[in-house]
């Protein structure tokens, strides 16, 4: 199973271990795009403070971002799992797995990213500021810029088992599964069962929870019939759409009562 996470906004400050080291993070076959984009970073966010904030979108509170951007290349890492913070990674709880759950969440889960394109939870990074939807100078819009080495990595990545899909709109538009891959790709939204409206906050936390629960189980659906199974098993109200034709993802809904 291979699960496909948004980032967070926030994140957690650089960490003690050594600096970036682009060479030793996953999915080699992005490097080159990687470097790319933290080159450009770098340099816009080491110039015009103000250009730099307007071209990444940051309002006044978060000026520090922009110094914090334009120090990645010396800046101290930490694993990416302890980098991303906020709603889906507090209720995820990363840290407070056991062993086994924490194993399954290095081969399985893939946090995706405006900056390193994607990365594991095990991957050391340093903390940065890069939404997808930034559009630098140079490269323009970040997600175009991904999906061409996205296209070539990801389907290998996949292997031939489930894609569970969590990421949000933005993310999403950096890889979408085609062919035999997107046949066993699930696409999950998390809805209020009452109005059968998406809401952020909870949203962001059930999926958390979802994940949490699948690892602490150590469930292994083989495709999304299975995990529509696997996830009544684990107490979740699920709604399951099959795809009307090959190529297209299965949609799942995840119905919640209450927002919290």
């Amino acid at each position: 199973m291979l699960v496909l996470l948004p980032p967070s906004e926030g994140k957690a400050s650089s960490g003690r271990g050594a600096p970036l080291k682009p060479e030793s993070l996953s999915l080699p076959g992005l490097s080159d795009a990687r470097e790319a984009v933290l080159a450009e970073l770098v340099e816009l966010c080491s110039g015009d403070e103000e250009k730099a904030r307007e071209v990444l979108g940051l309002s006044e509170g978060l000026r520090g971002e922009v110094a914090k951007n334009a120090g990645l290349l010396t800046a101290r890492t930490r694993p990416a799992g302890e980098i991303y913070t906020g709603v889906l990674y507090d209720a995820l709880g990363l840290a407070t797995l056991d062993t086994a759950a924490k194993r399954r969440a290095a081969r399985s889960l893939l946090v995706f990213s405006g900056l390193w394109g994607a990365v594991r939870v095990t991957d050391r990074i340093p903390s940065y500021r890069c939404s997808m939807g930034v559009r630098l100078p140079g490269l323009g819009a970040l997600g175009a810029h991904w999906r061409t080495p996205m296209a070539s990595v990801l389907p290998e990545v996949a292997g031939d088992g489930l894609v569970l899909d969590l990421r949000s709109a933005a993310y999403a538009a950096a890889w979408k599964p085609k062919g035999e891959v997107a046949g066993r790709t699930a696409a999950v939204r998390v809805l209020h069962a009452p109005t059968r409206k998406v809401v952020s906050h909870f949203n962001k936390a059930t999926k958390g929870r979802i994940v949490r629960s699948l690892l602490t189980a150590g469930a292994a659906p083989k495709g999304p019939a299975e995990l529509v199974e696997a996830l009544r098993d684990l107490g979740y109200v699920v709604e399951a759409e099959a795809p009307a034709k090959a190529g297209q993802a299965w949609s799942l809904d995840v119905l919640v009562t209450e927002v919290h």
